[in-house]
């Protein structure tokens, strides 16, 4: 879609911050009004649209795609949507570990454990650690209180969320995150570190470069909008 507007103004509505072009309402794909919970996030949406040259650039926009998410897909059912996303604690990153060499388990160890023992302590969730790649069953009640603390997460927290727990194939780092237990530095080191060791032996290739730069946008969108909730 091409540039059609000259100004673009934050209006202040019942329930949140509406996005207006030259007067007229910003609306979701759906058709439901782009309306923002906080003034922050409004403002930063608001500075998207004036960035846009002559036509419209979805890549250029994260934090517009990620409201949409939020209006359009979660909030008509939130529970359904968080549930989904709760279903990576059953498969959590951290609970996989390497089996040799030691050096890289040394490395898994001093990054990953802090976080599952921030969940244990925070959630009551202690969760079982394996070698390999085959499934590790966890405990019912444990993935019943992760999903609880996902559960209970607006639709645009559960929109920043869902980047974060997807590229880091981790639901407790995500939650570290958003919970200010850890930076955003710490979990994206913490999400690659076996990526980062085969680059460090084996070197990386072009295509797997832009794909991890791709990632790391979308990583960082969702950690700017947790930012501005």
């Amino acid at each position: 879609m091409k540039r059609f507007w000259t100004d673009v103004a934050v209006v202040p509505e019942a329930g949140g911050f509406d996005i207006q072009l030259d007067a007229r309402p910003v609306r979701t794909p759906g058709r439901a009004p782009l309306t923002l919970p906080t003034a922050a996030l409004a403002q930063a949406v608001a500075d998207e649209w004036r960035g846009v040259g002559e036509t419209i650039d979805p890549r250029a926009m994260p934090l517009t795609g990620l409201s949409n998410a939020a209006i359009d897909r979660i909030a008509p059912d939130t529970a359904r949507f968080a549930e989904g996303l709760a279903r990576y604690g059953d498969s959590d990153l951290l609970c996989y570990r390497a089996d040799h060499p030691l050096e890289l388990q040394l490395r898994q160890q001093a990054a990953w454990d802090p976080l599952l023992d921030w969940a244990r302590m925070r959630y009551d969730a202690p969760l079982a650690v394996t070698t390999g790649v085959m499934h590790c069953v966890q405990a019912p009640q444990t993935l019943a209180r992760l999903g609880a603390a996902v559960a209970a997460r607006s639709p645009f927290e559960l929109a920043a969320l869902s980047p974060l727990v997807t590229i880091t194939g981790s639901l407790v780092a995500a939650l570290a995150l958003l919970e200010g237990a850890a930076s955003a530095d710490d979990i994206w080191a913490a999400a690659n570190l076996d990526e980062d060791w085969q680059v460090e032996h084996w070197g990386e290739d072009e295509l797997a470069r832009q794909a991890r730069a791709t990632r790391k946008a979308d990583f960082q969108a969702g950690v700017r909008l947790l930012s501005l909730l």
